[in-house]
Formats: structure tokens, sequence, C-alpha cells
């Protein structure tokens, strides 16, 4: 078995910003409820054309460009999403098309606001399992499409966007470090996309004290496995949810010389997409650097989460 590292990142937003001050002139809310609760400012919302594929293979040709390669080489394309309003053709398999892959194994995984760590973690044992030699893993969503907009509760939370990675065989050397992965099934209905049409609902109060209080112990034994203490990571990206729960839940990691990613700002709960696109624009602005240690911990629906240590491409 060989290792397995990122070699760049991308991401993609869509161009309409929707502000707070706009969802109070929607919703009985203000940018003052909004803010003292969740933290968001802003949110991007795609277009009805705008489908999730569409979205992911903006993220991953960015990626693709970064890493300096053509899609020809993909042999892996794994896709996180749990928007996709197609059963078939897979949101994977229609990127693959998008960027003319011609051959990968192309493959959707739905773990929610989990997704995007449990698919770079089946792309790592992959490439590790000589399986793959480069893949391409992406987080997307459009959580506007499943959002009731008169529900002020979750339609403040939402945003559309997606992120991705290019991992490629690193003989010698372990650039993504063992995923700690788990669920609590019986608690599945705190995080809920359900019905017909599907919508988004959850129990906030559920999900926000399992996160800060059952996930921080969690985070630390990724660390453990990865064989670092939490000070020595440069930076910790978590599921952008809500940034009364990252704060809280990244100060009991004690990460302390880390820099937090606070995106959830700007994009809102981007669900899969959230950790990528994050991650992308620390990478972009130059406050990581290539080599650095990097915690990705995502958490939400099912109660599911997955976690892993990673240097920065």
């Amino acid at each position: 078995m060989t290792g397995s590292r990122i070699t760049a990142v991308g991401h993609y937003q869509p161009p309409r910003v929707l502000t707070n001050e706009e969802l109070a002139g929607m919703v009985d809310t203000s940018d003052e409820w909004i803010t003292s609760r969740v933290g968001i400012r802003t949110r991007h919302i795609a277009g009805p054309d705008e489908p999730v594929d569409e979205l992911a293979a903006h993220a991953a040709a960015k990626a693709l460009a970064a890493a300096g390669t053509s899609p020809e080489t993909v042999d892996l394309v794994v896709v996180a999403t749990s928007t996709a309003i197609d059963r078939s053709p897979n949101t994977a398999a229609r990127v693959a098309a998008r960027l003319g892959i011609p051959s990968p194994a192309a493959l959707d995984v739905n773990v929610v606001c989990a997704g995007f760590t449990h698919a770079l973690a089946t792309a790592d044992h992959a490439v590790r399992a000589g399986a793959a030699t480069r893949a391409l893993v992406i987080g997307a969503d459009k959580m506007s499409e499943v959002t009731d907009w008169t529900d002020r509760t979750t339609c403040v939370l939402v945003g559309d966007g997606a992120g991705a990675a290019v991992v490629e065989a690193s003989p010698g050397t372990a650039g993504i470090g063992p995923v700690l992965w788990g669920s609590v099934p019986e608690m599945g209905h705190a995080v809920r996309i359900e019905g017909t049409p599907p919508r988004f609902a959850q129990e906030g109060q559920s999900v926000y004290r399992w996160a800060t209080t059952r996930l921080p112990a969690i985070a630390r034994q990724a660390c453990e496995r990865a064989g670092l203490a939490p000070t020595d990571l440069a930076g910790v990206v978590l599921h952008q949810a809500n940034l009364r729960i990252i704060e809280p839940l990244a100060e009991k990691i004690g990460a302390v010389n880390a820099i937090v990613a606070r995106d959830v700002v700007d994009s809102g709960n981007t669900s899969a997409a959230s950790i990528p696109l994050a991650l992308g624009k620390l990478v972009e602005r130059g406050e990581l650097g290539t080599g650095d240690p990097v915690l990705l911990f995502g958490f939400g629906g099912n109660l599911s989460y997955a976690g892993q240590v990673v240097r920065c491409p």
C-alpha cells in the first residue's frame, strides 16, 4: 500500500448573494436575530438553471487547473452531496461528463454535512489500496432547493456551493491521515431532508448539544491517529454549520495555535460543500501554506461524523 495526498483544491459559489436584510423581507427575521444566533451574514444562492453537478464541475475544474493536470488522468470521481434531485445518472457521472473524464469510477456519497470528509477517506483508501492513482473528491450541495423559505429557523442557515480536491498517490508519505468516522443512528432524525418535495429540517438544540459535548473528544482522537497533538495543528476546518457551534467546538479541541475557518459568516451552511469551500479559501488567501497540518472534521446529518488530518497542498 502507498500513501495519498491532496495536491490541489478548488471552490465555486454561484454569483447571487442573499443578505440578511433581504431575508428580513421574506420572513419574520432580522440581521441582528440571524447574526446573534448563527453568525451568518450572507450566503450564495444558485439559480434554477444551476444544478448541483454544474456547481461541482466548476469547483473540480479549478482544482484540476491548480494541480496542473488534465481530466484524462483522473480515474476516480467521488462526489459528496445530499441534494441531487435525480437518482441516475449520479452526480459524479454527470461531473465526469461535463469535464471530459473518459472512464472513471464514479460514485456519490450521501452523508450530508459530513459528506466531504467521508468522500475524502473513501478516495484515500482507494488510492492507498492501488485501486486509483488520481481522484477528484468533491463536496457540492444546493441547499436552497430543499429549503422551506417560509421557515425562519432553517432558511437563514443555508447556502449553495462546491469545493473540490485532487487526491494523488504519494509513495512513502501520508498526506491524508487515518479517518475517524462513525454515527449515532438512533438520533438520525435530528437532521433531515425528507418528504415530497424534500425539505430540510433539524432539531437545532439537540444538534448543538451533541456537537459541542460529544465531538471534541472524537476530533482529538482524529489528531492522535495522525500522530499529532491539537497544538500541532496549523488549521481547523470544521463543518460550517453555525458560528455558535464552530467556535466552542474549536476551543474544546484545544488547537490553540490553529487558524479556525469561519466561512459560515459569508457562505452559510453549504452542507457537504462547507469544508472544501472553507479550506480552499484559506489556501487561496495564503493563510495556510504547503505542508501545514489541518484538521478537517465533518458532522451533521444522520448524526454522522468523520475527521482526518491532512497536509495542505
